[in-house]
């Protein structure tokens, strides 16, 4: 026999325990189905309708014509006699009863792409319908949604092919689903088991509410809501049962599974299993971790790009942070800290600081720079002046560069934010030493607890910033046309109106203070100081007009400032200060520590000056790269690294190879990207476990903030939603960083699902006397706007207000 002679295709296999395993033949959930059958588990009976036979049924098909066309054709023309007679033949084998099809892509059920939901099932089948629900699989390769999907992964629609897959119906008594691995934290040491009476349809249509069980891999509960009337559908010894199969095939496949079940005549059969998609890694953060993630959790905002990660976060405010703490001894490596997932960033992981041989000299090193860099004179020192004349002279417009000039600026830039972040690293152990005199100068009259109030009247960018602010505002109340303009229209239309509006010449004059603000801040982040992919208020104006909007309603609030005065008049009215010197003494360790706080403040906002310029190059960039028709928008040119970028050709210039090999990598990694979404960059449900436990508490947390407030709740997400704030309502946010500050105005409290004590908005919470609980984890998850709650900050809890309280 000639070894060239072909074999002939298997159209339809025996049974699923013969049907071997190829995704090729069987698509994902027959070959996952088949190893399941094959390893000895509780599957029902049945066979698969390989994509051979899918195939011979669509041949001559143009597979680029219109979907609706495509499903009428495949559900209309009869299938092969030959096919019919095998199905129906394998059909009677099983009893011919009513059966189950389901629909099996070559591409679902698989790691990297689930299609859950792409592609139909069909229950309780009988022998007169198996043929027509056979070519309705077959057809829903080709629903709009799937085909949709399929563009964008990036397959072909030669690419994809379908099986189908007819199972014995199971009479099932109860049914449900079971994820090996806990989908909200990533925990794999929990399972989750969601139940429902009879058939399972219903649970995954989301037309029901199950039972929600979490167990520990014994099956013991750890937690239950109940979808009906209280009483469990599962009982300890079937939710053993069930995480004993769970466990065996998890081990089988190698990984978290997400698996269909039922039981039917008190046994279990599994109906389904495929891979857990975008499952967070579980964090398990000591002491030290949780105070970094604190810090993270108000920059990292979003999920970086790779063009953030190549670019601003290794050169901006987050490389400089590693670089200190590189410099004091103890090395972080940003790679260990973003883990990447198919060149995208999956989550933020708590960093683990190895100690290096800098640790030997990291003191002296220290010491040298208290001494030589006093922080109330750091403007005199000439890096200041070299920096912004550097950052002028590369500020111009880029459309005007040449593409190689273009390609080249971005590490010119990266060499102007390293001279500033070698200034802040000079500049930056003054700020400890100034505030360990102050609380020793306190300390010494007993009025430690005054020192955040005294750091309060730091006279900083963000201060001036903020006076600008509210200056503005009183401007607005003041002509009542304006103030109704700015209270009735959207941010959006308000944006238009001032900027478009011939008939608001008598506002002339506001919209070009406006227009300054936005000159002199632009470069103000609207969510993320340390990504370069997020705009600043130069690119999206809205966010600064929004705060006007809220400052606006807000009338006048109590600058921290006027704290700071109260403070010091408590100081110098302590008799041991009536001697000259000890006066003295203590009015320099105050002004050597607000100049530590203006100094950590305005370096800040200097160093992000380069962050727009970056932005604007980059966008250039892509829109180039769009226009020669490489990328579907400027935009995605994000998804690519910087390396990637600099040796490319002029883009009219690139090789159709060349092209392809771009697009294809950015299609593939907005892709990850998009299956990503569901995995939180930081859990807080496991990073910011809360502070104090409270029967009675709506949520609790670190308590950051001393005092009590009792007000409605407003829930803000976004800077978009910073006009919805109002004066005496508690703010309750994911994060906060500087661009967030002037809520504060008009807020009594604040709650916020991440950081600490030492996060930015505990800091500004306290300059404003305001009550604040930290680190909740999802304060804004359980809490509505409207909802009228009572924050304590001295014992970290959010509880409901009664009324009147």
């Amino acid at each position: 026999m000639s070894s060239l002679m072909e074999s002939t295709p298997v159209l339809v296999t025996g049974s699923l325990a013969e049907a071997g395993t190829s995704l090729d033949e069987l698509g994902g959930k027959g070959a996952n189905l088949g190893r399941l059958a094959a390893a000895g588990f509780p599957v029902p009976d049945g066979f698969v309708i390989t994509t051979a036979a899918y195939r011979s049924q669509v041949a001559g098909l143009d597979l680029t014509a219109e979907p609706a066309e495509l499903r009428a054709r495949i559900e209309t023309v009869p299938i092969e006699p030959e096919l019919a007679d095998r199905i129906r033949q394998a059909y009677q084998r099983l009893g011919g009863g009513p059966v189950a099809v389901r629909s099996s892509a070559t591409a679902e059920d698989l790691p990297g792409a689930a299609f859950a939901g792409q592609q139909d099932t069909y229950l309780d089948v009988g022998r007169d319908d198996l043929l027509a629900a056979v070519a309705r699989c077959w057809a829903s390769l080709w629903t709009d949604r799937a085909v949709a999907y399929r563009r964008r992964l990036g397959i072909e629609p030669d690419e994809v092919a379908i099986a189908v897959v007819v199972q014995a119906m199971v009479p099932a008594e109860l049914a449900g689903v079971m994820f090996t691995a806990d989908p909200v934290t990533g925990d794999r040491e929990r399972f989750m088991i969601d139940a429902v009476s009879g058939l399972g349809e219903a649970l995954v249509s989301g037309e029901v509410t199950p039972d929600h069980y979490l167990v520990d891999p014994t099956g013991a509960r750890l937690e239950f809501r109940s979808g009906g009337d209280g009483e469990p559908l599962l009982d300890p010894g079937r939710l053993a049962r069930l995480t004993e199969l769970g466990g065996a095939v998890r081990d089988l496949f190698g990984g978290p599974q997400d698996i269909e079940w039922a039981i039917a005549d008190g046994k279990v059969r599994l109906l389904q299993a495929r891979p857990m998609t975008a499952l967070p890694e579980p964090v398990r953060a000591n002491k030290v971790q949780r105070f970094a993630v604190s810090a993270a959790t108000d920059y990292f905002t979003e999920r970086p790009y790779p063009l953030d990660v190549t670019t601003w976060l290794p050169y901006g405010p987050a490389g400089m942070m590693l670089n200190l703490i590189s410099a004091q001894g103890f090395a972080i490596d940003l790679a260990d800290v973003l883990p990447e997932t198919d060149g995208v960033v999956v989550q933020f992981r708590p960093p683990t600081p190895r100690p290096t041989a800098r640790l030997l000299i990291a003191l002296p090193s220290m010491l040298m720079r208290v001494n030589r860099f006093d922080p109330r004179r750091w403007r005199q020192d000439p890096r200041v002046s070299q920096f912004e004349r550097r950052l002028a002279d590369l500020a111009g417009d880029p459309a005007a560069l040449s593409w190689r000039d273009l390609v080249r600026r971005p590490r010119d830039l990266f060499r102007v934010a390293e001279l500033g972040e070698s200034l802040r690293a000079d500049f930056l152990p003054g700020i400890g030493m100034a505030l360990l005199r102050l609380r020793f100068r306190l300390a010494l009259i007993r009025e430690t607890k005054l020192l955040g109030a005294l750091m309060a009247g730091a006279e900083t960018v963000t201060s001036i910033m903020n006076e600008r602010l509210a200056t503005f505002a009183a401007s607005v109340r003041q002509q009542p046309e304006a103030a109704q303009l700015f209270t009735d229209l959207s941010t959006a239309d308000l944006l238009v109106r001032l900027r478009t509006d011939p008939a608001l010449a008598d506002l002339a004059d506001l919209a070009a203070d406006f227009e300054r603000l936005v000159a002199d801040y632009g470069h103000r982040e609207t969510s993320s100081p340390v990504l370069v992919s997020t705009p600043t208020w130069i690119d999206e104006p809205e966010v600064p007009l929004g705060m006007l909007q809220a400052l606006v309603a807000n009338g006048s609030a109590a600058a921290p400032a006027s704290r700071s005065a109260e403070a010091e008049q408590a100081v110098y009215g302590k008799r041991s200060l009536a001697d000259p010197r000890r006066r003295e003494a203590m009015r320099r360790a105050i002004e050597g520590a607000q100049a530590g706080m203006a100094f950590r403040e305005d370096s800040h906002d200097l160093l992000t000056r380069p962050a727009p310029v970056l932005r604007r190059c980059l966008m250039e960039l892509g829109r180039r790269l769009h226009e020669a028709g490489v990328l579907q928008e400027p935009f995605d040119v994000f998804h690519l690294r910087l390396e990637e970028l600099e040796p490319l050709d002029e883009p009219a210039r690139l090789t159709d190879a060349e092209r392809d090999r771009v697009a294809r990598l950015v299609r593939q990694r907005a892709v990850t990207r998009d299956r990503l979404a569901s995995v939180p960059m930081i859990n807080r449900a496991t990073t910011f476990a809360g502070g104090t436990t409270v029967e009675d508490a709506l949520v609790t947390g670190m308590p950051a903030g001393a005092g009590v407030a009792t007000g409605p709740a407003r829930v803000i997400t976004t800077p978009a939603e910073f006009s919805t704030m109002r004066p005496g309502e508690v703010l309750v946010c994911p994060y906060t960083n500087p661009s967030w500050t002037p809520l504060f105005q008009s807020a009594i409290a604040v709650v916020a699902d991440t950081g600490g004590v030492g996060s930015h908005a505990a800091i500004v919470a306290r300059e404003y006397g305001l009550p604040a609980v930290m680190g909740t984890g999802d304060g804004t998850r359980r809490l509505r706007t409207g909802q009228r709650i009572r924050v304590d900050g001295s014992t970290g809890t959010v509880t409901a207000a009664e009324d009147g309280t």
